[in-house]
């Protein structure tokens, strides 16, 4: 059956959408993989009413290309939606709820809606709900997982059963892994572990290097890092944290507020953490092999989907390096 094209109705010139990548997204770090021809999106959930406005404004003075928020339905204040509908977000991203409320709030605004399923009936359902997009994560992804079935039966599955566009997303990190899913019928590619090495994102050094230094077989699956977020199976770097979950909770660092963190807290490395950064959760996908250093996200938007005007993309080894993988 056809259906509109995602990346037509949005005029991008890549089928890539940048993941909300947690705290680790900046507002640079979206306008800059729009300004690539992708979909940058914002991770919304766990900012504040002001923070969330003032960073889709501040989207908006970097780049006029379309972008989106995310929410996760089952943390994010209902408010939120309202804002993204007051703020005319061209792009509204949902998961971990329903998505039948949304929907409605954004219906006759002209607003994207795209959710995240795990499974075929999940995606079936959300379109009943009046979905535009649906995301298919495969279980390689990283950070938190909704499903248990491969990016690569999975994505076929619910291409088949729905007649929205889908995006596909886990274990996606090069230009191979656009191709293979664009393959299955998907739309676009929804990569998250891969930006984390973009230059604009907020992320520590040290997870930066740890992310360099990963294979596939160095992601875990469990549900570890609850606090904050339970009841939500994740994928992430092996940690003392990870291989042991009997340690006693106390606070093993600060965030760059100066909030503590606590060991299983549900919070990710940035810039400004401070403490014992190892023990924190080290969210990445099983792609993580195919990343290899720090680059811009114009870099690894061109890396992905490469084109004749591309800019090139070294892998974050520097212009003396080997030639990039992707």
């Amino acid at each position: 059956m056809s259906r509109p094209s995602f990346v037509q109705r949005l005029g991008l010139a890549a089928p890539i959408v940048q993941a909300p990548i947690g705290s680790a997204c900046t507002p640079e770090l979206v306008a800059a993989v729009g300004e690539a021809g992708g979909l940058g999106v914002l991770a919304g959930s766990w900012l504040s009413a002001e923070r969330l406005t003032r960073a889709i404004e501040r989207v908006r003075e970097l780049s006029a290309r379309p972008f989106g928020v995310n929410l996760v339905l089952s943390q994010a204040p209902a408010d939120h939606v309202r804002i993204c509908v007051a703020e005319a977000v061209p792009v509204l991203s949902t998961s971990w709820g329903a998505a039948a409320g949304v929907s409605a709030a954004l219906r006759g605004t002209g607003m994207v809606h795209v959710h995240m399923v795990g499974a075929v009936e999940d995606a079936v359902r959300a379109v009943a709900d009046g979905v535009d997009a649906v995301v298919a994560q495969g279980w390689e992804a990283g950070g938190h997982v909704l499903g248990e079935v491969s990016t690569l039966a999975l994505v076929p599955a619910v291409v088949d059963a729905v007649d929205v566009p889908v995006l596909a997303a886990g274990g996606i990190a090069d230009a191979r892994g656009v191709a293979a899913v664009t393959a299955l019928g998907a739309d676009a590619a929804w990569v998250g572990t891969r930006f984390l090495a973009a230059r604009e994102a907020d992320v520590h050094p040290d997870y930066r290097a740890r992310l360099a230094a990963a294979g596939p077989s160095d992601t875990v699956f469990g549900e570890v890092f609850t606090g904050g977020w339970p009841d939500a199976p994740h994928r992430a770097l092996r940690t003392s944290s990870t291989l042991r979950s009997d340690l006693p909770p106390e606070v093993v660092a600060v965030d760059g507020d100066g909030r503590p963190v606590r060991r299983y807290d549900d919070v990710i490395p940035t810039a400004g953490v401070r403490g014992d950064v190892e023990a924190l959760a080290h969210y990445a996908g099983q792609g993580v092999g195919l990343v290899h250093g720090v680059s811009p996200a114009a870099s690894i938007v061109a890396a992905l989907w490469p084109g004749p005007a591309a800019p090139s993309d070294d892998g974050g080894r520097g212009s003396s390096g080997a030639a990039a993988r992707s």
